[in-house]
């Protein structure tokens, strides 16, 4: 009798024991992720060349273009509060994300334009489109699984996987198309690659039938908003405004590769390879992160599940913590960097990699398990609006980040660097030592992750939406 009344899982196609909907939204990130991230690879670059030369840039000084850099990559992430409360209120997250990728398309063809005009307002385009697609398309992740599915944070994790194939194959092609072509046939890939994802999206929507969809109020599964929320949910609401202090100080710190490091390699890295006389373009190291997220990705998982099975500690807000404490760590490698460069003149390629690498594995520990953390702790009504609340905290962080980056001129490199590694470590620290008393406010909303669940797609529009307020 339960199984006419339950759908079975294996009804559900799958692919590596996911469900296919998830590769789908893994290409349509990978290629949005590759219109943004190469364009963020050559952003500064292009502010401070010079106006003069083969591949004339507009001329700013660093201060400057790390205070657009901090503004523009604050005000992308922004943009995800009202891009989630659109999907919420009024279309839903599916639409949501359609809608972003065709405006990040225009956005990213108007900057490949060489006028003045088309920089402002194809920054402007991105922002609006990346605040309408990037808080949804999370949502949307974590709407493939029910309520104690343990592959929800591996889900999380190959989705995160496709975000940096897509911005390892930007830093290296547009990278290079646009330090040594130009710079707006850089922005032009971009562009080609956002519509590349705006396709694959298309096509595929018939797996994602059952996820995204706006119920509108007064139908069967829609939820009340004017209802107030419980007291599970106002604690669980308190536990991730906390994670989102944590938030601020590790992108703020991390989103040092775009810009204040971005520089460094640039003009003081010795970036010649011997053997091969080539120099290596300065937007290429920004690669080296997403290259070891690929190939460390499902170590860092692999090492945390282990932990799970062994009953030892390892829940989302230790493992972001860690992650704090471990990328801080890896600014110690950028202070090694800063005192050859003031002792040589000079500074090896191979500090800006060991940086990278610890700043990788921090990622890893904290980027992936916040996403999943939200959808499990989110009340049902302000899904799409809390991820847009945690979009919009890192790219806080990421104002912070050109802040600090601008600070390099008064205090040095060295300073700030070892400045941010010492915080850092500080911080999470003290969150380690406060750590049992938050997550007693979670209410167990990880105990239950020890089953294999799959969202059922014909009850998915009402029963997944009441999941998410226990998640």
């Amino acid at each position: 009798m339960s199984s006419t009344i339950m759908p079975k899982v294996n009804q559900h196609k799958e692919i590596f024991g996911h469900p296919v909907g998830l590769f789908i939204l893994f290409f349509t990130e990978m290629w949005e992720r590759f219109s943004y991230y190469g364009m963020r690879a050559i952003l500064v670059l292009y502010l401070i060349a010079s106006t003069a030369g083969d591949n004339p840039g507009l001329g700013w000084n660093n201060d400057d273009a790390l205070s657009l850099y901090g503004t523009y990559t604050m005000l992308v992430y922004l943009m995800a509060i009202p891009g989630g409360w659109i999907a919420d209120k009024f279309i839903g997250q599916k639409k949501s994300v359609l809608y972003g990728g065709i405006i990040l398309v225009a956005g990213h063809a108007v900057l490949s334009i060489e006028e003045y005009w088309a920089f402002y307002s194809g920054l402007g385009l991105i922002i609006l489109g990346v605040g309408m697609l990037k808080p949804n398309i999370s949502t949307m992740v974590g709407g493939l699984y029910k309520k104690g599915d343990v592959r929800r944070d591996k889900g999380f994790t190959i989705f995160y996987i496709g975000i940096n194939i897509g911005a390892l194959l930007a830093s290296i092609i547009v990278g290079y198309v646009g330090e040594t072509y130009g710079w707006h046939y850089g922005f032009g890939l971009a562009a080609i690659g956002m519509t590349l994802g705006l396709i694959q999206y298309i096509v595929g929507q018939k797996y994602l039938k059952h996820i995204g969809n706006h119920i509108k109020k007064g139908t069967i599964g829609a939820i009340d908003t004017s209802k107030p929320l419980t007291k599970v949910e106002k604690d669980r609401v308190i536990v991730l405004i906390l994670s989102f202090f944590l938030v601020i100080v590790f992108w703020g710190a991390f989103e040092q590769a775009g810009g204040l490091m971005n520089i460094y390699a640039m003009e003081k890295t010795d970036r010649i390879l011997p053997f091969a006389n080539f120099e290596i373009p300065a937007s290429w190291f920004q690669s080296l992160n997403s290259f070891f997220i690929i190939t460390l990705g499902t170590a860092v998982a692999g090492f945390w599940a282990h932990r799970k099975l062994k009953g030892k500690l390892s829940s989302s807000l230790f493992k972001m913590t860690m992650g704090l404490i471990i990328m801080g760590i890896g600014f110690f490698f950028m202070s090694g960097a800063s005192a050859q460069y003031q002792a040589d003149g000079s500074s090896a390629m191979y500090w800006l990699v060991f940086a990278y690498l610890f700043h990788t594995v921090g990622e890893l520990c904290l980027s992936p398990v916040a996403l999943s953390f939200i959808t499990k702790l989110s009340p049902a009504k302000y899904a799409s609006i809390m991820m847009g609340f945690y979009f919009a905290i890192t790219g806080i962080g990421n104002k912070l980040a050109g802040l600090l980056g601008e600070s390099a001129s008064s205090y040095g490199e060295f300073n700030v660097f070892t400045g941010i590694a010492i915080f850092s470590i500080v911080v999470g620290g003290i969150i380690l030592l406060i750590r049992p008393r938050i997550e007693s406010l979670t209410h167990g909303a990880e105990d239950d992750d020890d089953e294999h669940t799959l969202a059922d797609p014909i009850t998915e529009g009402t029963e997944n939406i009441i999941d998410k307020s226990h998640n």
